[in-house]
């Protein structure tokens, strides 16, 4: 391979590194449970009514395929209408990974205490976190909404409002392949 083949090579390369997206997750709070558990039921009837269907072997009686069928059809209208209702009822919170230097950045402004450290923590939570999930938002949030969020929001909640912003800062988009 040529030097000017193998630059060109890199510069195709290289614009498709540089249009990748940075990694996202979303965090969904549903304001009422029953919505919610009526959208997972819908959601897992449609899913088993599919593989079934998709288990259905070739030379299965016309009578149980087109009954499965029409189970088919039904789980995903009600998935349809169980989804709107869910989309409805819940806010989607969205975080995207920081760059390297803005998350050592404030890694290096919440040092942890010697408490902390005594845990195996490389920061300081209190602090860290209400910064880290403001600054992984896509939404915008404030640092101040985060905290109080941390502090007022069920644990279970504010744990995964902070896992949101804390994992999707780990997500690899690589893959160490043999070759």
């Amino acid at each position: 391979m040529t030097s000017k083949t193998a630059t060109n090579g890199w510069a195709a390369l290289e614009k498709r590194l540089n249009t990748l997206p940075k990694p996202t997750s979303t965090l969904k709070l549903c304001a009422d449970a029953d919505v919610r558990d009526r959208y997972l039921a819908a959601k897992q009837a449609h899913a088993r009514t599919d593989e079934s269907l998709k288990a259905l072997p070739a030379d299965a009686e016309a009578d149980a395929k087109k009954l499965l069928q029409s189970r088919a059809v039904e789980t995903a209208a009600a998935l349809e209408a169980a989804t709107a209702e869910y989309d409805q009822a819940t806010v989607t919170l969205t975080f995207q990974a920081l760059e390297r230097g803005q998350l050592q950045t404030l890694l290096d402004e919440h040092p942890p205490t010697e408490e902390d450290e005594e845990k195996g923590a490389d920061f300081h939570f209190d602090t860290f976190a209400p910064e880290l999930i403001a600054a992984a938002s896509v939404d915008g949030m404030p640092a101040e909404y985060a905290a109080n969020a941390l502090k007022t929001w069920s644990l279970s909640d504010s744990d995964d409002l902070w896992a949101a912003a804390w994992s999707v800062q780990r997500r690899k988009r690589s893959d160490l392949g043999k070759g």
